[in-house]
């Protein structure tokens, strides 16, 4: 025979001021650490919540103010270092002034992404912020229509709704192109994953043509794999692209999560790198360049891209696009 177990009712903010000896309202303000209220009356709050294990309802203190103090984030993925980094730049902002930040993942599914908006929207947040430009309709109605700050992140090709930060992917790919084109490579290929879903990923990729185009340097061959970038994607899409292509002089990656893959590949079968296939990949993480031949690379601004997205929207700042530039890491590789 079961026993039946009964969840325990939380702790209401009225218990906490019964036994503070206080006021509902004074507990609210000592909380929220707003308004007036004695040095006497602030320890037997403390006192009271500790004792009594409350957990002030936030939500609810969100829809009983003038403004909330939720900041919603939608992102493509927790897996790639890129927007934990962005996460982190926000974080302090945040916190300094009293936000909370949320988080959802949309697994780079345009799909999902409107669905999770929609939930987080609920909330009623004070400003929500997504990676990119490229969302549903759907997703713009409700984003145009939520009263709400929107903040687009690490991509300045396109439209914003209301605010962008980062930097055009287009013009990194097109630098990085022009940089293996001074270094004389002229047999060029690439090593990508899933474009379509990547939106960033893709306009990198067709700046990086264009650029080889300009220059009468087609692109020579392409490897894509279909699913997420990963180090392992990178070391088998350079595997089959060199197996049908040996004569490569210089390889491109979507990411420095695939050119790693490549690196490793290379190690493996005793292919010298630069003299043998020169490699480059974006976004300049740290584990690039801790290897013994530091990754030719861009490295993207995440962490000021996540800081400078969340002093905009505590700040009140108008409509705008900032745009934060990248830095060419030359690196050995290439």
């Amino acid at each position: 025979m079961g026993t039946e177990v009964k969840q325990q009712a939380s702790v209401t903010l009225a218990q906490v001021a019964q036994a503070a000896g206080v006021g509902e309202s004074t507990v609210s303000r000592v909380l929220r650490n707003q308004g007036s209220f004695s040095p006497k009356a602030r320890q037997r709050v403390l006192e009271a919540v500790e004792r009594l294990g409350y957990v002030p309802n936030r939500i609810a203190g969100t829809l009983a103010s003038a403004g909330s103090r939720l900041v919603a984030f939608v992102v493509p993925s927790l897996t790639n270092i890129v927007f934990p980094d962005v996460l982190r730049g926000a974080s302090g902002v945040l916190e300094k002034s009293q936000y909370q930040a949320v988080f959802s993942v949309t697994d780079y599914d345009p799909q999902r992404e409107e669905a999770l908006v929609a939930a987080m929207l609920a909330w009623r947040p004070a400003a929500v912020m997504l990676a990119g430009f490229e969302h549903t309709e759907g997703t713009l109605r409700m984003l145009r229509a939520s009263g709400c700050r929107v903040v687009e992140l690490l991509d300045l090709d396109g439209t914003a709704v209301d605010l962008a930060v980062g930097f055009s992917n287009r013009r990194a790919g097109g630098a990085s192109a022009d940089f293996l084109l001074k270094r004389g490579y002229r047999r060029i290929g690439y090593v990508g994953h899933a474009l379509d879903r990547d939106t960033r990923a893709g306009k990198r990729f067709d700046g990086f043509r264009e650029a080889l185009d300009l220059a009468g340097v087609p692109l020579a061959d392409r490897e894509i794999h279909a699913g997420e970038s990963s180090v392992e994607s990178g070391r088998a899409g350079l595997e089959r692209l060199l197996r049908r292509n040996a004569g490569l002089d210089a390889v491109y990656f979507s990411n420095d999560d695939m050119a790693l893959g490549g690196y490793f590949h290379c190690l493996a079968r005793a292919i010298p790198v630069p003299s043998g296939v020169a490699l480059f990949g974006h976004n300049g993480l740290d584990i690039g360049q801790a290897t013994p031949q530091p990754l030719a690379t861009i490295r993207t601004p995440r962490v000021a891209t996540g800081k400078l997205a969340a002093e905009l929207v505590v700040g009140g700042a108008p409509p705008q696009v900032a745009d934060l530039g990248f830095e060419l890491l030359a690196g050995a590789t290439a």
